[in-house]
């Protein structure tokens, strides 16, 4: 097999805290060839990704080994020649959509932007070739797309946007970090299909970054594996999934979700209670000019009781997310009612703040979602400052004690967003929501950037906070085992509607609609 990326000796520090963040890495890729890196958060595998590309964030550097592509030093290649080969000869699916789709620029024009650097084709063979990749990646309405922002789709269409950008221009390296952290079942097995016949079809190689072992497994020829920035273990997939030989990637294949003891709720009042919801949003109209009402959800009845949660599951655009958003005030109903405690949720008044103060939310994407300029401690005690009887000190040390929580050291306080991994984000996105100890929390893919490890001790610390606390929680996710381990009840949600609820046990092992039996079987 002929050699396309050799990676000899890689060592990534970061000078200013003399912290080594990989340490002596190699590994090889051949053309056509599917190779997976899995680890924990911050053991470096993102970082090796973007070191292909010389796209190490400020700070890192570069201080041993080589990486070659194609027969090139990429250390010893200038600006100009580096902008050659990005997109063109090596595509990249970032992990986070949000961050990486610029929101100024229409979908259209993003896509092709590459098209235009790197090919040559007409506008109109651009138009066509961008509408067709969009259409293979699942976005339904494809023209319609080509004249949106990323901020009308949601996390899981917006994956699919950076899955066709790097596709689009057929590279001999695809470089996939977490490509599925935010798609349901269905999409993940139909783009991860999508992605291989690629590489089929142009001898294309994949370097597939992820925590989800169930899918390198599936996917990938080789597997290697990551912890605190060194190669702990390397081999055929088949061998290293069912023959470990460190523990470490023991631990990993250990580490899946545990289903939990159904918890009791008494039918006493919801603390949330959604009746006949319906929500439009407004879009471009594209070259008419004229605003568009689009109908997200219509004729949602669901109720969350105090101590309960309860999972909503579906594909991505079903609605989920619009649910949740509008259960915790972010979005207004087009019609129908909101109630708190039995109250409807009017924005004024004293009601208004406590019912704001107690529903509290994890965003899906928690880079977007945290300010780049506070540090860490200042945005998970950020809650706090609705809370007067809270001194300084107080403060501090509650901070400190939840990042404990979630697994942080307390040095992590005094750090930037950008200074952590996803999975750390994720855990602060997390932290800052429960700091309060609010009745009521939406959690909208609150473990989808975690690795498996993490996964299962943040959920341990999810089901230990909510027995001890006793607050009701709408869990959003397309990850059905996650859903099993903590749902009480599960809501499958379709193209904006209720398709089947019920109690998990019953929903998953006696589903009644045809939906939800295609979504556990891809699973």
């Amino acid at each position: 097999m002929t050699s396309l990326l050799e990676i000899d000796r890689l060592t990534l520090t970061a000078p200013n805290s003399r912290a080594v963040l990989v340490n002596g890495c190699t590994l090889s890729l051949g053309r056509g060839e599917i190779v997976g890196i899995v680890g924990e958060s911050g053991s470096g595998k993102t970082m090796i990704a973007k070191s292909i590309l010389g796209l190490l964030p400020p700070g890192v550097e570069q201080t041993g080994g080589k990486v070659i592509l194609n027969g090139k030093d990429m250390a010893r290649l200038s600006q100009r020649e580096l902008r050659s080969v990005r997109g063109a000869s090596v595509g990249m699916i970032f992990q986070e959509p949000m961050t990486s789709l610029n929101p100024s620029m229409t979908i259209g024009r993003q896509l092709q932007e590459g098209l235009r650097l790197h090919r040559r084709y007409s506008q109109d063979e651009r138009r066509a070739r961008i509408i067709s990749i969009l259409a293979r990646v699942g976005i339904r309405e494809p023209k319609a797309a080509l004249d949106r922002y990323q901020h009308q789709f949601s996390g899981g269409m917006r994956q699919r946007m950076m899955i066709a950008s790097a596709m689009l221009l057929e590279p001999a390296l695809l470089i996939a970090d977490e490509p599925t952290t935010a798609l349901d079942a269905l999409i993940q097995k139909d783009v991860l299909e999508l992605m291989i016949e690629l590489a089929r079809e142009k001898d294309t190689a994949i370097l597939l970054v992820s925590h989800d072992l169930a899918m390198i497994s599936r996917y990938t020829e080789r597997t290697i594996v990551m912890a605190r920035g060194e190669i702990v273990e390397a081999g055929r997939t088949a061998d290293v999934m069912v023959r470990p030989t460190h523990p470490y990637t023991a631990k990993l294949l250990a580490s899946t979700p545990k289903r939990n003891s159904t918890r009791r709720v008494d039918s006493q009042m919801p603390i949330i209670d959604i009746q006949d919801l319906a929500v439009d949003y407004r879009t471009s109209g594209g070259f008419s000019w004229r605003p568009v009402s689009k109908r997200a959800v219509e004729n949602i009845n669901l109720s969350v009781y105090p101590g309960e949660v309860v999972a909503i599951v579906g594909e991505s655009g079903s609605g989920k997310t619009t649910v949740g958003r509008t259960a915790v005030g972010l979005l207004q109903p087009s019609s129908g009612k909101l109630l708190f405690e039995g109250a409807p949720v009017k924005r004024t008044g004293t009601n208004y703040r406590n019912y704001r103060r107690n529903c509290q939310m994890v965003f899906q994407d928690p880079y977007s979602s945290l300010d780049p300029r506070m540090t860490i401690g200042a945005l998970v005690g950020e809650p706090l400052r609705m809370i007067k009887a809270v001194t300084a000190a107080e403060k501090r040390k509650r901070v400190l004690a939840m990042l404990s929580e979630v697994g942080l050291a307390p040095e992590f306080a005094d750090r930037l967003p950008h200074q952590l991994s996803g999975g750390q984000r994720q855990r602060i996105a997390i932290a800052r929501a429960l700091i309060g100890r609010p009745k009521f929390i939406v959690a909208d893919e609150p473990v989808s950037a975690l690795d498996v490890t993490v996964r299962t001790q943040v959920l341990d610390l999810f089901n230990r906070l909510q027995q001890q606390y006793g607050f009701s929680c709408l869990f959003i996710s397309h990850d059905l085992d996650v859903v099993e381990a903590v749902a009480d009840r599960v809501i499958v949600m379709r193209s904006g509607e209720i398709v089947e609820t019920g109690e998990t046990n019953a929903v998953f092992h006696q589903p009644q609609h045809e939906y939800t039996r295609r979504l556990l079987q891809a699973r």
